[in-house]
């Protein structure tokens, strides 16, 4: 079997499923949008001219010949999954049904932040991590995965209480804010990871007060994502904030549940899955009061072998291409 995965994999999550297709013996690509870059420095400067006077982005332009390029190569696909299809024209889309049995899309984000409704005839599935979505439009839900290998709490010392990483976000930030005004009092070991330029740091002073930037860290590049787990692992919480305008679940909610670890969130569709459990997960309220100092002293309580598995990216990979377990 060809399957073959197109995607901007920015955060490298995407490509543990082409990795976890090839352990399967299935003929896997991936055509990742975002790995293509400009040949020298000299295109660097026409396409940075071009889109600030000109207003055109010849990257964008490129990297839709680039699909095409592949796919030339690649040949006829049995299945081909498309991973948030409104970053490429219709006029590609069109092309990629051609080279497709069967064409899939997953919408990671919500159609509220990334409208695709005029690509949504090019697909033969739809899956959705979106609650709102998948009932307003009739995609199928699925969540997004767990890809990391499962390592119990006992065998992990964690030295921090709480952790958050996150991008320049106004309404995740101001949640931020009022949440470690919530935690100061109780002694709690928290970092922060605010990854992104520097000229955003100014911007805080009109969301984070003061006092709250200075125990801030900052890093101009994101954290490479295979060291996300060594962060994780040094702490007994993980902090998730929602984006504005998605219901569905981020990925830190499956490396908490590979790592063992508990989950401070204000998505309250959480509690409607079956993994929820009240003493793993606190859910925040309004104002964030309901933050008491005992849910991180209390141990992580393990789930159900099956639920488990329901969340893994064997479990995914299995539902998305039909695949047999």
């Amino acid at each position: 079997m060809k399957i073959c995965l197109i995607s901007f994999d920015f955060w490298h999550y995407d490509e543990h499923i082409v990795e976890k297709l090839s352990d399967r013996g299935i003929q896997a690509c991936h055509i990742n949008i975002g790995a293509f870059t400009h040949k020298n420095t000299g295109e660097r400067i026409k396409n940075t001219f071009s889109k600030i006077f000109l207003g055109k982005n010849p990257k964008y332009y490129k990297r839709q010949s680039f699909i095409l390029e592949s796919l030339e190569k690649i040949g006829k696909q049995d299945q081909i999954l498309v991973i948030n299809p409104e970053a490429i024209d219709e006029s590609i889309h069109q092309k990629i049904r051609e080279y497709a049995d069967r064409n899939i899309a997953y919408l990671y984000d919500s159609m509220a932040r990334n409208p695709a409704t005029h690509l949504l005839h090019y697909f033969d599935t739809i899956f959705s991590f979106d609650d709102q979505d998948v009932k307003n439009f009739g995609f199928e839900k699925i969540t997004n995965y767990n890809y990391l290998d499962h390592l119990p709490a006992s065998q992990q010392r964690p030295k921090l209480d709480l952790f958050y990483i996150t991008s320049y976000d106004q309404k995740r930030l101001s949640a931020l804010n009022l949440l470690i005004n919530r935690l100061s009092p109780m002694k709690i070991k928290f970092e922060v990871y605010i990854a992104g330029k520097k000229g955003w740091k100014n911007k805080l002073n009109q969301i984070i007060d003061q006092k709250n930037i200075d125990i801030l860290k900052f890093g101009r590049k994101k954290i490479p994502h295979h060291a996300l787990p060594t962060y994780y692992k040094n702490t007994k919480v993980i902090l998730d904030l929602m984006r504005a305008d998605q219901t569905g679940l981020s990925f830190r909610i499956f490396e908490a549940m590979a790592l063992e670890k508990k989950i401070i969130t204000d998505n309250p569709t959480i509690k409607t899955y079956d993994f929820y459990n009240p003493n793993n997960i606190l859910v925040l309220d309004k104002n964030f009061r309901n933050v008491k100092k005992d849910f991180f002293s209390t141990p992580y309580e393990k789930l159900p072998e099956e639920v488990y598995y329901k969340y893994t990216l064997d479990h995914w990979v299995n539902t998305v291409f039909k695949l047999n377990p």
